[in-house]
């Protein structure tokens, strides 16, 4: 299934003028709703005080707020991508600016899944990207994989990122995990991150990401979740063997999925709501993409003697395509709830 750089924080509170100006929302490439917060600041501007800021969409007119050098406002826009321009003025009269681009839904399809599905008794596990990750061939898979790991800057929704480089040949996977808890019980999640592609995005077949626990029997529960851009599917699995002599298999859904369609150099939100039984049947809820919910609304036999201890861990997996290459990804902001 499946360097080095100068923080971009730094870089705008230098003395060049172009980036005088610190945008801390919203980010790069960032999915909003309408109105969105803008939230900005500027001391100086060419080595002198700001003495106002304001902002613009687009080619469209300038809001003042004379007298300030930092802003906390929502802004109103239409659906589709706006550059956001926001401008400091400083005591001279001279003007710093810096843009942002992002991507307006509507509101009613950019609805957060964690707001609207998860209870507020759920316990969530957060930052789960800048934890100790390790990287591995999928064995099930064709041909040959290897991946690298580090945690960046830029680009990054949270600050700091992890970025994923897979190298593969003929169909080869990489899959990058990370075992962050031990919780037996619940028996509800939400998988919620954001993912950046890159152009060399377009090596990969499949983008998975999965959940695995142990339950209290011993047995392990794999959540499997991933878009099959070949097959334009959101594919889901499940054992359709018995815990002891397990034969895994993924399953179409009828929700489209074709991550080459999501757009490079941009970040997307992905969640995901699945839940169990105490015998591993697993129902597959429904994905979140960019807001827009896909149901998925198919219950499986998910559970396998796998013997392992630790009982919370979550795969990220790029799934190689016929040729070989190299594929870059991004994963950010990554939380887990459980209730």
């Amino acid at each position: 299934m499946k360097f080095l750089f100068y923080p971009i924080f730094f870089v705008l509170i230098s003395t060049a003028p172009l980036f005088a100006v610190s945008i801390t929302s919203p980010s790069s490439g960032e999915h909003v709703s309408s109105p969105f917060t803008l939230i900005a600041s500027s001391a100086t501007c060419s080595s002198k005080s700001v003495t106002s800021i304001g902002y613009s969409l687009d080619s469209g007119g300038t809001t003042v707020f004379a007298g300030h050098a930092y802003l906390d406002t929502k802004v109103s826009a239409s659906v589709g991508t706006h550059t956001v321009h926001v401008k400091a003025w400083n005591s001279s009269g001279s003007v710093c600016v810096t843009d942002v681009t992002i991507d307006v839904y509507t509101a009613t399809d950019n609805v957060a899944a964690s707001t609207s599905v998860v209870p507020s008794s759920a316990v969530s596990v957060s930052n789960l990207e800048s934890m100790s990750w390790k990287a591995s061939h999928d064995g099930a898979t064709s041909g040959t994989a290897s991946g690298k790991m580090s945690l960046v800057g830029s680009p990054s929704h949270s600050g700091v990122s992890r970025k994923f480089v897979t190298t593969y040949t003929h169909y080869g996977a990489e899959r990058y995990s990370v075992i962050f808890g031990d919780n037996r019980t619940a028996k509800n999640f939400m998988w919620d991150g954001w993912v950046y592609l890159t152009s060399s995005s377009s090596h990969i077949n499949n983008l998975e990401m999965d959940l695995n626990q142990t339950m209290t029997n011993g047995n392990t529960v794999i959540f499997g979740i991933q878009c099959n851009s070949p097959a334009g599917r959101w594919d889901y699995t499940e054992n359709l063997g018995t815990a002891r002599y397990p034969k895994g298999h993924w399953a179409h859904s009828a929700a489209a999925c074709n991550f080459h369609h999501w757009g490079t150099y941009k970040w997307h939100h992905v969640q995901m709501e699945y839940s169990r039984t105490d015998t591993g049947m697993v129902t597959y809820k429904y994905v979140w993409l960019d807001g827009k919910r896909s149901t998925i609304g198919k219950t499986v036999f998910a559970a396998r003697s796998l013997g392992w201890g630790s009982s919370l861990s979550i795969n990220f997996q790029m799934d190689g395509n016929s040729g070989s290459g190299t594929a870059t990804m991004y994963l950010d902001s990554l939380k887990l709830y459980r209730w």
